[in-house]
């Protein structure tokens, strides 16, 4: 473990403007929820109602857990439910990054041969990721708290956050011994991750007292019971499994080679076959992966919000309140559509994410020098990079057709959202566009476009909730979409973005074309 606290600070020193990001955008969430509770349901009747409406619902308790009581802080911890899956995503993405990434670009290797212990790096990377974890835990808990929340139920509500981060952190770390390369540490983790969701989701609506739940570090985020008479004794599962999770990846880290992996690696092709003999066939090839995760995890989101929409459509109708915060994120027309204008945004906002990555693919590609053997044949730098934006324009239109199609589908108006959900990619393509520029401009930078991201959502869920300034809230591309369905479709607002969106991506080519390849 020599060096292990120098590896430490050179970790927190990269992640400098990264953490702080993530753990204060986060932390908004909770906060500004908790606003939003006490506006909507100002008494003990209107909160009971909601209780009563939810707490049976299959639907709702799938996607947010279990609701154990009609208190403020209650409807909060409920309302909370896909934070821990958040605050673990970015847990294992941050050790992933800080280990199996640093070996694919040689600088493991470069700290390897300094006064460095073998384990230094790996538990370095697990200490800065559960670190951050904890603090993300008590900034949200003193908000919470600061707002005239019991202080015990805030702490259990963020140290719940904490502990589903500190074990996927330890599954992080495991997934970096196993793989060949990043991407597969990455899914690795995140289909732990989802293991851990669905395992979840199934205890929680299966009746017996939650029995699967048990299994999974999410669900033990829910049994500390926030707000509902605090089981403080869970915590030591989170430690526990984290500590087991951290000695296994250290056992395993022991055995394989610096570079190596222990899972064997798939041997390709002797020759390529003719389909990939164009960069956008290449494209596909290196695209098509993560295309089908992104539909496939928005198509089950949209299952879930077309399956809730009867029982939000009562509670919209009772609660004016809740209505109108529905009514900002999007639509202006019936209940229903108002509800369903809303879950538009949200989509739009996901999509949103898969064009990031897939425009990301080019710096990636870049930065692992394997953008070089390619722009040496025939293929020039315009074609090479046009091949992977295709994806990252045309990607998300799949993805948000998918989720529109199945949100009709469960609430039983097949295909008739599909048209509200592309509606979303004008605002989409901004962000396309966005990424390219700051690829071709900025390449060293070019991982800021998921900050871009980050605020549009503040923007578009934190920000309507909180009642922001509309001129604020005009930052994000998504404010001036048109609120379908029940809204007035205009072109005007849609022209208008995908102008910008072609502006950014055309300046951002231009200066790949014109700049040194590659930038370290």
């Amino acid at each position: 473990m020599t060096g292990t606290g120098a590896l430490l600070r050179l970790v927190l020193r990269r992640d400098r403007l990264l953490m702080p990001v993530w753990i204060l955008g986060l932390a908004l969430a909770p906060v500004g929820y908790l606003s939003s509770i006490k506006a909507a349901y100002p008494d003990a009747a209107a909160r009971q109602h909601f209780f009563e409406l939810n707490a049976s619902s299959t639907t709702f308790v799938v996607r947010n857990g279990p609701l154990y009581g009609s208190s403020v802080g209650n409807l909060l911890a409920w309302q909370c439910g896909f934070v821990p899956v958040v605050v673990g995503l970015i847990a294992l993405l941050t050790v992933v990054r800080h280990t199996r990434t640093e070996e694919e670009a040689g600088r493991r290797e470069l700290t390897g041969a300094t006064v460095v212990g073998r384990h230094a790096g790996l538990v370095a990377a697990v200490l800065a990721a559960c670190g951050a974890c904890l603090v993300f835990g008590l900034v949200t808990a003193f908000g919470v708290a600061a707002q005239g929340e019991p202080i015990a139920g805030a702490l259990a509500l963020g140290l719940g956050f904490s502990s589903a981060g500190w074990v996927f952190a330890g599954a992080g770390a495991i997934a970096a011994q196993l793989t060949w390369g990043a991407g597969g540490a990455r899914s690795l983790g995140i289909g732990a991750l989802v293991l851990a969701f669905l395992l979840r989701a199934a205890g929680d609506s299966s009746g017996s007292a939650g029995r699967l739940a048990w299994l999974s570090p999410i669900g033990w985020a829910h049994r500390l019971r926030p707000f509902a008479g605090e089981q403080w004794w869970v915590l030591a599962l989170g430690v526990v499994a984290t500590g087991a999770s951290v000695a296994v990846a250290i056992a395993l880290s022991a055995r394989r080679d610096l570079g190596a992996a222990l899972l064997p690696a798939r041997l390709g092709r002797s020759g390529a076959k003719a389909s990939l003999r164009s960069p956008l066939a290449l494209a596909w090839r290196l695209q098509r992966g993560t295309l089908l995760v992104w539909t496939g995890c928005l198509g089950l989101v949209g299952l879930l919000m077309g399956g809730v929409a009867r029982n939000v459509t009562e509670m919209m109708r009772d609660n004016r309140a809740v209505a109108e915060v529905f009514s900002r994120m999007g639509g202006g027309g019936a209940v229903l559509d108002t509800y369903l204008a809303g879950t538009m945004t949200l989509f739009g906002l996901a999509a949103a994410g898969c064009a990031v990555q897939a425009a990301l693919k080019l710096r990636a590609e870049e930065a692992a020098g394997r953008a070089e053997p390619v722009l040496a044949t025939a293929v020039g730098r315009l074609g090479w990079a046009l091949a992977h934006l295709t994806f990252a324009c045309f990607g998300p239109a799949v993805v948000l057709a998918v989720a529109g199609w199945t949100t009709g589908l469960a609430y039983g108006s097949g295909f008739a959202l599909v048209p509200a959900a592309l509606a979303q990619l004008p605002a989409v393509w901004v962000l396309t566009g966005l990424a390219a520029l700051l690829i071709g401009c900025v390449p060293r930078y070019a991982a800021a476009a998921w900050g871009l991201l980050a605020a549009f959502l503040l923007l578009s869920l934190v920000g309507t909730a909180l009642r922001w300034n509309e001129v604020v809230l005009g930052i994000s591309p998504f404010q001036h979409l048109p609120r379908l369905p029940g809204g007035t479709f205009s072109a005007v607002p849609a022209l208008g973005l995908a102008a910008i969106a072609v502006a950014a991506g055309a300046a951002g080519l231009y200066a790949l074309r014109r700049r040194d390849m590659p930038v370290a």
